[in-house]
């Protein structure tokens, strides 16, 4: 008699434990999967002609370079107008974090309250988008922390390095970066690529830094290179401009001087290194 009930009960346990797995099974089919960074290249908040960049700035293949997850915890150092805020945010939204660590909105230089601002607008315009990104600043030597210490799981910075070795902040935007990352976190850098051998003053002047130098900077900052990538190189740039960088597209400061020669060259050419925190041992 306690045989036969022994295995009623477990025949009901077998049936209850298959219905469980089926209803999951169907749950996991209806709801929709999580987007990736693939899936933002053609969205619809997304402009044409931010589009269009996709061809210089390979957004998927970077973002999968620096091993960016849905779920994690990333700050973006100096999103400008927000290019990459669109592919990051609505991806980051729903299980992750997007910091954008931008300018200090009080700044005596105008083009950073005024590139703050217009960045805010950006994300009032598609809340449901960016509702979730969370504002901070980062502006060295008064502002230096951007997040939480060791809290980020990666910290991304697209085309910045000139800017802040103009700025003679560098060192400590590194820093900064450092101090964000958890242990094992990973520091993306897309720059501007120099020739090896340009001296600093033409680094500054002409927005093309050398891989050296960022490497530098980061090996001093506390990170380790492991591994560098060549998703964002574009041969046709010889990284020799009478304007610089703002020469080609999309600034193309000489105007129509040679306009047609700039648009065929691109975009610039980039290095795309990937640092990491050493985790504590």
């Amino acid at each position: 008699m306690n045989n036969t009930v022994q295995y009623q009960n477990n025949k009901a346990v077998i049936q209850i434990s298959i219905i469980v797995a089926i209803v999951a099974g169907l749950v996991a089919c209806i709801q929709p999967a999580r987007p990736q960074w693939s899936d933002m290249e053609a969205a619809e908040h997304r402009s044409h002609a931010n589009r269009m960049r996709d061809e210089y700035r390979h957004p998927t293949e970077t973002l999968a370079f620096f091993e960016v997850e849905p779920c994690h915890t990333v700050v973006e150092i100096w999103p400008g107008g927000g290019w990459y805020t669109e592919i990051l945010a609505p991806v980051l939204r729903s299980c992750g974090a997007l910091y954008a660590a931008h300018f200090d909105p009080n700044s005596d230089i105008a083009y950073y309250r005024k590139s703050l601002a217009a960045y805010k607008e950006k994300l009032a315009e598609y809340p449901r988008i960016y509702d979730a990104v969370v504002v901070s600043v980062l502006q060295p030597p008064k502002f230096k922390r951007m997040i939480s210490p060791g809290t980020a799981d990666r910290v991304l910075t697209f085309r910045n390095v000139h800017n802040w070795m103009k700025a003679g902040t560098a060192d400590a935007v590194f820093s900064s970066s450092f101090e964000a990352l958890k242990p094992g976190g990973i520091f993306g850098v897309v720059e501007h690529r120099a020739k090896p051998g340009t001296s600093l003053d033409d680094m500054i002047s002409s927005g093309y830094v050398t891989e050296q130098k960022v490497i530098e900077l980061a090996t001093r900052a506390g990170f380790r290179l492991i591994a560098r990538s060549e998703i964002n190189a574009n041969p046709l740039d010889e990284a020799n401009h009478p304007k610089g960088v703002w020469t080609l597209p999309p600034s193309l400061r000489l105007g129509e001087q040679d306009k047609m020669k700039y648009l065929a060259i691109g975009e610039s050419d980039r290095m795309t290194l990937k640092f990491v925190k050493p985790a504590v041992e």
